[in-house]
């Protein structure tokens, strides 16, 4: 058993509005630069819809993830070593700019400088990249609250395997949010797709970064991706994709994503994993298998046989200790509620989703009836508007048992905490028939509903209070010639200034550096009250 840690992300859908937030923020945070305005690292789509890219879960025509060959090996779907290098200077299995979309601004200036006339005048389109006129046909957002309607809705390559069971009517359809990052796969094919191994899985905290360094441009990664959440910058002529936030995380801070995420449906924590059975996992000879097999080689912090093989591996005891306290695998494996999404890529994904329930309670209420009753919800859950089948197809390769044991332990939390908040007597039964004690449903009620932010965010920490004097030596990795920096001047500021320490990490580093004792030659004055001398304003009397 060779164990290892993997940062997670888990994402309650009942919690998702749709308000983009975390999109927008990611935008400023990482992609508003030249050469990435269609790039966003995390995006919200509404489901039913195409996605974006556009029907990017075609795996037919994107040739995305991993296949099982009859030998029971695992191949890339897109080929391998021979395959790409035949293609390797012309790759024709991406996404076009119309598949992701034309990104455009608006001609401002004909506002101020048109002249008098009887007729308003107008900013119109323009595009980002050519700058010439053009016309809006697309966006990364078009499906947003089924805007879409027919003309595109009916082109969802999962509404296409459930169609049989969902009558696509306008006035009687269903929708979600579905917040979507890098997973950051235990088994990334587009990491194994990258011809110039410029792509890589940390080892300590399993993020997948580029190197942009060894980056060439070849966008096998692209190609390999199955949820096409790596990118082209067309400026540099690299790849670039999500990086979980990673110098925010070192600092024990959650992703930008997670800290403004209005409904805080996110939640992030570390999992310990068995590295040497990832493989075998990800090989099982079903689809409908790979969930729970997934499940498997996620290993219970609290086992001492874990314990000691961890501690063998290197693994701190801070990050032991945040692993038994992460909700992460709380949600996955002890309240069993959460679900990767496509698993069938057989990636192994670790970004892992709660199935929407509301909608459930809402069709029971107009009704007429009790949207709390346990009788009403596990009956209506058999008859649900939003389709068992097509949840199935988004998290569990298809099998809808998993999702149907998902919305019922949801379902049964809801009847259960509703009378404790009537002041009744509970009803043991009700957790019971979901194969939950009352103590299990209870806390996994504190989790999805009230918990704090340092319950949602356990994030062990990576910084060990070597941080360098200088200030410059606070910049992110990342911030070099358009690489995507967080310390990088803003999109008003003068690109000749360098960079503007204005990211809370720096502030989080600094202030443990002024605050540990060690670092004489600075001031302390963050924690300074106005009142008397600071401590090290003036030097002391060097004693005989």
């Amino acid at each position: 058993m060779k164990v290892m840690a993997q940062l997670a992300m888990v994402m309650n859908l009942d919690k998702c509005i749709g308000c983009h937030t975390c999109s927008v923020t990611c935008k400023q945070a990482w992609t508003n630069r030249s050469g990435t305005e269609y790039v966003w690292f995390n995006n919200v789509e509404t489901r039913p819809g195409q996605g974006y890219p556009r029907i990017y879960e075609d795996q037919e025509r994107w040739r995305g993830g991993w296949i099982r060959d009859k030998k029971g090996r695992l191949r890339l779907r897109d080929g391998g070593r021979l395959s790409k290098l035949l293609r390797i200077f012309a790759n024709p299995k991406l996404p076009g700019i119309g598949d992701y979309y034309e990104p455009w601004t608006y001609d401002y200036e004909n506002l101020t400088s048109a002249p008098l006339g009887d007729t308003l005048p107008v900013a119109a389109p323009r595009s980002q990249i050519t700058g010439e006129p053009m016309k809006i046909e697309w966006g990364p957002n078009w499906d947003d609250n089924l805007a879409g309607s027919l003309e595109t809705q009916q082109k969802d390559p999962i509404l296409k395997k459930v169609s049989d069971e969902v009558k696509v009517k306008l006035e009687e359809t269903f929708m979600f949010y579905l917040p979507r990052i890098c997973e950051h796969c235990l088994n990334p094919s587009c990491v194994a797709s990258c011809p110039s191994g410029a792509m890589y899985k940390r080892s300590e905290d399993g993020i997948v970064l580029v190197d942009q360094n060894r980056c060439r441009g070849w966008r096998m990664c692209v190609s390999g991706c199955p949820y096409k959440k790596v990118y082209f910058n067309h400026k540099t002529g690299k790849a670039e994709k999500c990086t979980l936030c990673y110098p925010r995380m070192e600092l024990g801070l959650p992703t930008i994503c997670s800290e403004t995420c209005v409904g805080r449906l996110r939640y992030l924590g570390l999992v310990l994993y068995d590295a040497d059975k990832v493989l075998e996992a990800a090989s099982v000879e079903n689809d409908t298998d790979l969930y729970e097999a997934q499940c498997r080689i996620l290993l219970d912090p609290n086992d001492p046989e874990v314990i000691a093989a961890a501690k063998a591996e290197g693994i701190s005891d801070d990050w032991l200790e945040a692993a038994q306290r992460s909700p992460v695998y709380a949600l996955i494996n002890t309240y069993k509620v959460a679900l990767p999404l496509h698993p069938e890529y057989r990636t192994m994904p670790m970004v892992w989703y709660i199935p929407p329930l509301s909608p459930v309670v809402d069709a029971v209420s107009r009704d007429g009836h009790d949207g709390e009753d346990v009788g009403n919800l596990f009956g209506a859950i058999e008859a649900l508007r939003i389709p068992i089948a097509y949840l199935a197809e988004l998290f569990t390769a298809g099998d809808t048992k998993p999702v149907d044991d998902v919305l019922r332990r949801l379902a049964a939390m809801r009847s259960y905490m509703r009378d404790i908040n009537l002041g009744r007597d509970t009803q043991p039964h009700i957790p019971a028939s979901v194969g939950m004690t009352e103590e299990q449903i209870y806390e996994m009620y504190r989790l999805l509903a009230i918990a704090k932010y340092e319950e949602r965010y356990v994030i062990p920490t990576a910084y060990t209070g070597e941080i360098p004097a200088a200030a410059h030596d606070l910049e992110c990795s990342l911030s070099g010639d358009g690489g995507p920096g967080m310390y990088e001047a803003g999109p008003f500021a003068n690109p000749t200034e360098g960079p503007t320490p204005v990211a809370v990490e720096a502030f989080h580093a600094t202030r443990q550096r002024h605050t540990n004792g060690e670092h004489s030659s600075r001031v302390n004055l963050l924690n300074w009250d106005g009142n008397g001398t600071p401590a090290g304003m003036f030097p002391e009397e060097q004693k005989q």
